[in-house]
């Protein structure tokens, strides 16, 4: 996971054990995401939207860009309400999915699910349509 936030880390983290995750590493920064992604070729990518250094969107740009291993790597958005113009730019850029905070529990395990291709359905309190997500950018 990638995120500033020392409490968001320690929530995802006990949200991820409960989910069954074992293998987890924080990164607090941009540069030690990138580096983490392609040292230890993670399985998925928890990325906050208002990582320090630089956004998430440029962060996924830069993970995304040519010849960087680990590129393809699924990646969950963590976003806030109120950034809703970053969230359709991360998925033009190929953020697999986004999560609203605060985080539940349920919908962690959701995306978990759905951003590695998993056929869960996701309850409907806790998940945005696609047209929910048009409709935050305007």
């Amino acid at each position: 996971m990638c995120d500033g936030e020392y409490h968001t880390r320690r929530t995802l983290r006990a949200l991820l054990l409960t989910s069954g995750c074992s293998r987890i590493h924080e990164a607090t920064e941009w540069e030690a995401g990138l580096e983490a992604i392609h040292t230890l070729a993670p399985d998925l990518v928890l990325l906050d939207c208002e990582l320090p250094g630089m956004g998430g969107a440029h962060f996924v740009r830069r993970l995304r860009g040519a010849g960087f291993q680990g590129a393809s790597v699924p990646i969950i958005l963590l976003v806030g309400r109120e950034e809703r113009a970053r969230v359709l730019e991360a998925v033009r850029l190929g953020v697999h999915e986004f999560l609203l905070k605060p985080i539940s529990s349920g919908a962690l395990r959701a995306r978990l699910v759905s951003a590695q291709g998993g056929a869960q359905s996701t309850p409907k309190r806790d998940r945005q349509p696609a047209s929910e997500v048009r409709k935050m950018a305007s």
